[in-house]
Protein backbone atom coordinates (compact mmCIF):
# COMPACT_ATOMS: atom_id res chain seq x y z
CA UNK A 1 0.00 0.00 0.00
CA UNK A 2 2.60 2.46 1.08
CA UNK A 3 4.74 1.96 -2.52
CA UNK A 4 1.52 2.88 -4.05
CA UNK A 5 0.90 5.68 -2.95
CA UNK A 6 4.35 6.43 -2.95
CA UNK A 7 4.24 6.12 -6.68
CA UNK A 8 0.91 8.68 -7.03
CA UNK A 9 2.77 11.34 -5.42
CA UNK A 10 4.55 14.30 -7.61
CA UNK A 11 8.33 14.14 -7.58
CA UNK A 12 10.49 17.34 -7.59
CA UNK A 13 12.88 16.13 -10.09
CA UNK A 14 10.36 16.88 -13.35
CA UNK A 15 9.06 20.60 -12.14
CA UNK A 16 13.20 21.41 -12.10
CA UNK A 17 13.79 21.76 -15.41
CA UNK A 18 10.35 23.96 -15.72
CA UNK A 19 11.85 26.45 -13.16
CA UNK A 20 14.62 26.32 -14.96
CA UNK A 21 13.26 27.32 -18.15
CA UNK A 22 11.49 30.09 -16.32
CA UNK A 23 15.02 31.51 -15.04
CA UNK A 24 16.42 31.00 -17.97
CA UNK A 25 13.76 32.91 -19.92
CA UNK A 26 14.05 36.20 -17.37
CA UNK A 27 18.21 35.92 -17.63
CA UNK A 28 17.68 35.84 -21.41
CA UNK A 29 15.59 38.60 -21.54
CA UNK A 30 17.55 40.99 -19.14
CA UNK A 31 20.42 42.06 -21.94
CA UNK A 32 17.32 43.72 -23.70
CA UNK A 33 15.91 45.03 -20.62
CA UNK A 34 19.60 46.85 -19.45
CA UNK A 35 20.12 48.09 -23.45
CA UNK A 36 16.86 49.98 -23.45
CA UNK A 37 17.68 51.32 -19.93
CA UNK A 38 21.17 52.56 -21.71
CA UNK A 39 19.89 53.92 -24.40
CA UNK A 40 16.44 55.72 -23.01
CA UNK A 41 18.63 57.44 -20.52
CA UNK A 42 21.17 58.94 -22.84
CA UNK A 43 24.36 56.85 -21.42
CA UNK A 44 25.18 55.61 -24.73
CA UNK A 45 27.23 57.66 -27.38
CA UNK A 46 26.16 56.27 -30.31
CA UNK A 47 22.35 54.09 -29.66
CA UNK A 48 22.42 52.71 -32.64
CA UNK A 49 25.83 51.17 -32.83
CA UNK A 50 25.15 50.45 -29.00
CA UNK A 51 22.05 48.42 -29.83
CA UNK A 52 23.68 46.53 -33.18
CA UNK A 53 26.32 45.10 -30.76
CA UNK A 54 24.48 43.99 -27.59
CA UNK A 55 22.11 41.72 -30.14
CA UNK A 56 24.60 40.58 -31.96
CA UNK A 57 26.83 39.67 -28.93
CA UNK A 58 23.69 38.21 -27.85
CA UNK A 59 22.34 36.23 -30.71
CA UNK A 60 26.37 34.70 -30.83
CA UNK A 61 26.42 34.23 -27.26
CA UNK A 62 22.98 32.12 -27.67
CA UNK A 63 24.00 30.31 -30.43
CA UNK A 64 27.32 29.09 -28.17
CA UNK A 65 25.37 27.87 -25.29
CA UNK A 66 22.41 26.60 -27.84
CA UNK A 67 26.06 24.80 -29.24
CA UNK A 68 26.96 23.50 -25.78
CA UNK A 69 23.92 21.90 -24.39
CA UNK A 70 24.64 18.59 -25.72
CA UNK A 71 28.57 18.39 -24.92
CA UNK A 72 27.15 19.28 -21.25
CA UNK A 73 24.83 16.34 -21.13
CA UNK A 74 27.49 13.82 -22.39
CA UNK A 75 29.85 14.53 -19.17
CA UNK A 76 26.96 15.69 -16.61
CA UNK A 77 24.49 12.72 -17.71
CA UNK A 78 22.09 15.49 -17.12
CA UNK A 79 19.17 14.65 -19.77
CA UNK A 80 17.01 17.72 -18.67
CA UNK A 81 19.29 20.04 -19.97
CA UNK A 82 18.48 19.03 -23.33
CA UNK A 83 14.71 20.08 -22.28
CA UNK A 84 16.86 24.05 -22.22
CA UNK A 85 18.03 23.48 -25.82
CA UNK A 86 15.04 24.76 -28.14
CA UNK A 87 14.24 27.65 -25.35
CA UNK A 88 18.38 28.64 -25.87
CA UNK A 89 18.33 28.63 -29.67
CA UNK A 90 15.11 30.72 -30.04
CA UNK A 91 16.52 33.54 -27.95
CA UNK A 92 19.80 33.46 -30.03
CA UNK A 93 17.37 33.69 -33.14
CA UNK A 94 15.42 36.63 -31.01
CA UNK A 95 18.38 38.28 -31.06
CA UNK A 96 19.45 38.00 -33.90
CA UNK A 97 16.28 39.24 -35.79
CA UNK A 98 16.72 42.40 -33.00
CA UNK A 99 20.59 42.49 -34.80
CA UNK A 100 18.80 42.39 -38.43
CA UNK A 101 16.27 44.56 -37.61
CA UNK A 102 18.46 47.50 -36.32
CA UNK A 103 20.61 47.09 -39.16
CA UNK A 104 17.52 47.32 -41.80
CA UNK A 105 15.48 49.91 -40.00
CA UNK A 106 17.75 51.98 -37.80
CA UNK A 107 20.88 52.65 -39.32
CA UNK A 108 19.76 51.75 -43.20
CA UNK A 109 15.85 52.89 -42.46
CA UNK A 110 14.95 50.62 -45.04
CA UNK A 111 16.74 51.62 -47.52
CA UNK A 112 17.05 48.38 -50.13
CA UNK A 113 19.09 49.79 -52.03
CA UNK A 114 22.07 50.81 -49.82
CA UNK A 115 21.35 47.08 -48.47
CA UNK A 116 21.78 45.67 -51.69
CA UNK A 117 25.32 47.26 -52.17
CA UNK A 118 26.20 46.33 -48.72
CA UNK A 119 25.33 42.72 -49.18
CA UNK A 120 27.15 42.49 -52.08
CA UNK A 121 30.34 44.66 -51.06
CA UNK A 122 30.78 44.18 -47.21
CA UNK A 123 31.78 40.71 -47.13
CA UNK A 124 31.16 40.81 -43.34
CA UNK A 125 27.31 41.87 -44.09
CA UNK A 126 27.54 38.78 -46.46
CA UNK A 127 28.54 36.01 -44.18
CA UNK A 128 26.41 37.70 -41.30
CA UNK A 129 23.07 37.52 -43.86
CA UNK A 130 23.98 34.11 -45.24
CA UNK A 131 23.86 33.02 -41.51
CA UNK A 132 20.70 34.45 -40.75
CA UNK A 133 18.84 32.60 -43.79
CA UNK A 134 20.55 29.64 -41.98
CA UNK A 135 18.92 30.09 -38.49
CA UNK A 136 15.30 30.96 -40.23
CA UNK A 137 14.04 27.65 -40.90
CA UNK A 138 15.55 26.27 -37.70
CA UNK A 139 13.58 28.46 -35.90
CA UNK A 140 10.39 27.78 -37.82
CA UNK A 141 10.60 24.18 -37.90
CA UNK A 142 11.42 24.25 -34.08
CA UNK A 143 8.15 23.01 -32.81
CA UNK A 144 7.07 19.68 -31.79
CA UNK A 145 4.86 19.63 -34.62
CA UNK A 146 7.78 20.17 -37.37
CA UNK A 147 9.66 17.34 -35.65
CA UNK A 148 6.69 14.98 -35.84
CA UNK A 149 6.35 15.91 -39.73
CA UNK A 150 10.22 15.60 -40.60
CA UNK A 151 10.71 12.63 -39.02
CA UNK A 152 14.33 12.01 -39.53
CA UNK A 153 14.99 14.60 -41.80
CA UNK A 154 14.49 16.71 -39.00
CA UNK A 155 17.66 16.16 -37.50
CA UNK A 156 19.34 16.59 -40.67
CA UNK A 157 17.76 20.00 -40.71
CA UNK A 158 18.75 21.07 -37.74
CA UNK A 159 22.45 20.65 -38.64
CA UNK A 160 22.48 23.64 -40.19
CA UNK A 161 23.10 25.44 -37.28
CA UNK A 162 26.98 24.22 -37.46
CA UNK A 163 27.86 26.22 -40.98
CA UNK A 164 25.36 29.48 -39.57
CA UNK A 165 27.34 29.40 -36.15
CA UNK A 166 30.79 29.32 -38.59
CA UNK A 167 29.37 31.89 -40.79
CA UNK A 168 28.24 34.11 -37.46
CA UNK A 169 31.92 33.51 -36.16
CA UNK A 170 33.55 34.93 -39.35
CA UNK A 171 31.30 37.33 -39.54
CA UNK A 172 32.21 39.23 -36.24
CA UNK A 173 35.57 38.27 -36.91
CA UNK A 174 35.54 40.26 -40.08
CA UNK A 175 33.79 43.58 -38.13
CA UNK A 176 36.56 43.91 -36.06
CA UNK A 177 39.49 45.44 -37.52
CA UNK A 178 41.53 45.93 -34.86
CA UNK A 179 41.66 43.84 -31.85
CA UNK A 180 40.78 40.40 -32.42
CA UNK A 181 40.72 38.78 -29.16
CA UNK A 182 36.61 38.86 -28.15
CA UNK A 183 36.55 37.72 -31.83
CA UNK A 184 39.14 34.40 -31.72
CA UNK A 185 37.58 33.73 -28.28
CA UNK A 186 34.25 33.05 -29.84
CA UNK A 187 36.30 31.36 -32.19
CA UNK A 188 37.98 29.14 -30.12
CA UNK A 189 34.44 28.08 -28.00
CA UNK A 190 33.10 27.16 -31.18
CA UNK A 191 36.20 25.13 -32.51
CA UNK A 192 36.22 23.25 -29.37
CA UNK A 193 32.13 22.98 -28.90
CA UNK A 194 32.31 21.46 -33.18
CA UNK A 195 35.46 19.28 -31.78
CA UNK A 196 33.90 17.52 -28.98
CA UNK A 197 30.77 16.90 -31.54
CA UNK A 198 33.71 15.23 -33.78
CA UNK A 199 35.34 13.03 -30.87
CA UNK A 200 32.20 11.54 -30.40
CA UNK A 201 31.16 10.38 -33.66
CA UNK A 202 34.43 8.99 -34.13
CA UNK A 203 34.82 7.32 -30.91
CA UNK A 204 30.72 6.12 -31.64
CA UNK A 205 32.16 4.87 -35.09
CA UNK A 206 35.32 3.31 -33.82
CA UNK A 207 32.99 1.11 -30.69
CA UNK A 208 30.67 -0.29 -33.44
Amino acid sequence: MRSRRLRGLPTAAPAFPDVMKALLFVAALLPLVRAGFVVITGQAVNPVEFVTHVTGTWALVGLMVTLAVSPLRWLTGRGWLLRLRRMLGLFAFFYACLHLLTYLWLDQFFDWTAIGHDILKRPFITLGMAAFVLLVPLAVTSTDAWMRRLKHSWGRLHRLVYPASVLAVVHYCWLVKRDLTVPLIYAGVLALLLGLRLLRRYRERTVC
